[in-house]
C-alpha cells in the first residue's frame, strides 16, 4: 500500500454492483495477517478522501447527504433474504419431528435435544461472530457465517445417525448465532436515525417470511411420497429432501454478501477508513439519486476519537501468554456492557432476552408435536399422557394438517409486523416490548386452558402475531443501546444468552411433554409476564443517534 497514487486510482477501485468489496479494501484485509483491523488512518487520508472539501461530516450528516431510496431498500431486500434464511434453519427442526422421530427412532428426550441443538450452536457462534464483526468488519463475517449454516445444514440431510445429526445441527447453528446479531447491526448502520426504527421493524419482518417459507416447505414436500427414494444403503424420506432444501436460502445469501455488498460505513468510520466510508456514501448516494441529476457533495468525515489501537496478538512470549492476551482482549466486551453506564441496561436486557427466548422458542418449536398430538381433538396437553410417540402414534401417511396449521401461525405474524413498522418510530421500542410481552404471556396461559383444538390454534396465532412484536422492538432497542464498537458483540453476546434459555426450553418440554405439559406451559407464560415488567426498566431510545 505504498507509493504515489494517481487522482483517478480511487474511482477505478470504486465497488461494483450494488457494492462489492473494492480491491482497495480487499487488498488491506489481506496484508493485515490476522491483526485485528482499526486504526487505517494515514496522515494524507483527508487528501485522498475529500480533495480539498473543508466540510466534515458526522456519520448522520453523511447520511442526510446520502439521502434515503433506492440503496435501502435493495439493502433491505438482501439483508432481509438473510435474515429469513436463518429463521428457516431454526424453525425446520420443528417440522421434520412428527416424521423423522420414526425413521431414526427418537424417544420425546431425542426430540427435546434435537430442537436444541441448534441453539447450542448458536450460543457458542453468537458472541464469536459479534465480537470478529466488531473487529474484522461487518460484511465478512456475515459471508463466513452464513456460508456454515447453510453447508452444514444441508449436509444434515444425509447424516444416517441420530448423533451425526445432532452434530451437524449444532455446527450449523454456529453459523446462525453470528448471522443474526451482526445482520442487525450492519443494517442499522445504513439507516438514517429518522428511518431506523420502521426500517429495522421491516427487517424483522423478514423473520416471517422464513417461517411461512419453512412451513410452505414442510407442507408441500414432507407428506409428498415422490420425495422418498433409497440412496445407496440409507432410505432417503422426503424429510430429508425438506432439510436440503432449507439449507439455500443461506446460501445464497452468504453469494450475495460476497459478491454485492458493501462494508458499513459507520464501522469503516469507526475503523479510522475515510476514504472507504466515502466511496460507500457515494455509492448510497449514487443509486437513491439516480435519474435526479444531482452530483455527489465533496466532504470529509469526522472520525471517531475512540479508534482502537491495533494489539500484536503476535506478541512475544509463551504460547500461554499469547493465548491469556486473546482471551483477554475476547472477552474485554463483556467487561466495558456491565461497567459503567451500560451495566443496568446490560442486566435489564439479559432478563428479556432470557425470558422470551425461553418462551418463545420453547413453545414454537414444539408446536407442530402439540397439534399433531391432538389431531383428534382437545386441548394440547389433554392427550399426551395416553400416549407414547414411538408405540401408539404412526408417522405415516403423513398428516398435513399438522404442516397447514404450523403454516396459518407462521403467517398469522403478519398484523404484528405490520402495526411494529406503522408504529415504531411514533411510539419507541421500549412501549412496544413491555406491553407485547405482557400480552403474549396471557395468550400462552389461555392456550392451556382451552379445550378444543380450534381454540388451541386461535390463541396459538395470536401468541405469534403478538411476540413478533417483542422481538421487533428487542431489534430495534439492542442497536440503539450500544455504541458501535460494542454493538455487534452485544448483540452477540445476548443472543448467545437466549439460545441458553431456548435450550432449557426444548429440554423442559421434552421432559414433561409426556407427562406433565402443564408445567412447560404455564412456565412460558410466567417468564414473558416477567420479562414484559423488566422491559419498564429500559431507557427510551426513540430516534437516538447511533454512536
Amino acid at each position: 500500500m505504498s507509493g504515489h497514487k494517481r487522482p483517478g486510482d480511487a474511482e477505478a477501485r470504486r465497488p461494483l454492483l450494488l457494492g462489492g468489496r473494492n480491491h482497495l479494501e480487499q487488498d488491506e484485509l489481506d496484508s493485515d495477517e490476522g491483526e485485528i483491523i482499526f486504526d487505517r488512518s494515514r496522515p494524507d487520508l483527508k487528501h485522498e478522501a475529500g480533495g480539498s472539501a473543508e466540510r466534515k461530516l458526522t456519520f448522520e450528516e453523511a447520511m442526510e447527504e446520502a439521502g434515503f431510496g433506492l440503496f435501502h431498500w435493495l439493502l433491505l431486500v438482501v439483508c432481509g433474504w438473510a435474515n429469513a434464511s436463518d429463521a428457516v434453519e431454526i424453525l425446520c427442526v420443528s417440522f421434520l419431528l412428527p416424521t423423522a422421530r420414526c425413521d431414526l427412532q427418537l424417544t420425546s428426550s431425542d426430540m427435546g435435544l434435537l430442537t436444541a441443538s441448534i441453539f447450542l450452536g448458536m450460543m457458542v457462534g453468537g458472541y464469536m461472530w459479534g465480537y470478529l464483526a466488531d473487529q474484522r468488519g461487518r460484511c465478512r463475517i456475515l459471508v463466513v457465517s452464513l456460508t456454515v449454516n447453510g453447508v452444514f445444514g444441508g449436509l444434515a440431510c444425509v447424516a444416517p445417525w441420530f448423533w451425526l445429526l445432532l452434530l451437524l445441527r449444532i455446527i450449523s447453528g454456529v453459523g446462525v448465532g453470528g448471522s443474526i446479531p451482526v445482520i442487525f447491526s450492519y443494517f442499522s448502520e445504513f439507516m438514517p436515525r429518522q428511518r431506523r426504527g420502521a426500517m429495522i421493524s421491516s427487517l424483522a419482518t423478514f423473520w416471517m417470511a422464513g417461517n411461512i417459507l419453512a412451513a410452505g416447505l414442510a407442507w408441500l414436500v414432507i407428506p409428498s411420497t415422490w420425495a422418498h427414494f433409497s440412496l445407496g444403503t440409507m432410505d432417503f424420506q422426503s424429510w430429508r429432501l425438506f432439510v436440503l432444501l432449507c439449507s439455500i436460502p443461506s446460501l445464497t445469501s452468504a453469494l450475495v454478501f460476497r459478491q454485492l455488498m458493501p462494508e458499513s460505513p459507520k464501522f469503516l468510520m469507526e475503523a479510522g477508513r475515510e476514504k472507504e466510508a466515502i466511496h460507500v456514501f457515494r455509492l448510497m448516494f449514487k443509486l437513491n439519486m439516480r435519474g435526479k441529476g444531482k452530483s455527489f457533495p465533496e466532504f470529509g468525515l469526522c472520525l471517531s476519537s475512540r479508534h482502537r489501537e491495533v494489539e500484536e496478538t503476535r506478541a512475544r512470549g509463551s504460547y500461554r501468554e499469547r493465548l491469556s492476551i486473546i482471551l483477554k482482549k475476547g472477552l474485554s466486551p463483556i467487561k466495558q456492557m456491565f461497567n459503567g453506564s451500560l451495566k443496568s441496561r446490560s442486566i435489564t436486557l439479559l432478563i428479556i432476552f432470557y425470558c422470551i427466548a425461553f418462551g418463545y422458542y420453547g413453545l414454537w418449536m414444539w408446536f407442530p408435536e402439540l397439534f399433531a398430538r391432538i389431531e383428534d381433538g382437545g386441548s394440547p396437553c389433554a392427550n399426551v399422557s395416553l400416549s407414547s410417540p414411538l408405540h401408539n402414534q404412526s408417522c405415516y401417511p403423513v398428516k398435513t394438517a399438522v404442516y397447514m396449521e404450523g403454516f396459518i401461525i407462521a403467517a398469522s405474524n403478519l398484523p404484528g409486523n405490520i402495526f411494529t413498522i406503522l408504529v415504531m418510530d411514533r411510539t419507541g421500542g421500549k412501549a412496544l416490548l413491555c406491553c407485547s410481552l405482557v400480552v403474549s404471556s396471557l395468550s400462552v396461559f389461555l392456550i392451556y386452558v382451552v379445550q378444543t383444538k380450534v381454540q388451541s390454534l386461535i390463541l396459538s396465532c395470536v401468541f405469534s402475531g403478538v411476540s413478533v412484536i417483542a422481538w421487533n422492538a428487542l431489534d430495534v432497542v439492542g442497536t440503539e443501546l450500544y455504541p458501535t464498537q460494542l454493538r455487534s458483540s452485544a448483540l452477540g453476546f445476548f443472543t448467545g444468552a437466549a439460545r441458553v434459555a431456548a435450550i432449557m426450553g426444548n429440554m423442559v418440554f421434552g421432559m414433561f411433554v409426556d407427562t406433565n405439559c402443564a408445567v412447560p406451559v404455564l412456565l412460558v407464560s410466567a417468564l414473558l409476564l416477567t420479562g414484559g415488567l423488566v422491559a419498564l426498566l429500559l431507557p427510551q431510545t426513540k430516534q437516538t443517534e447511533l454512536t
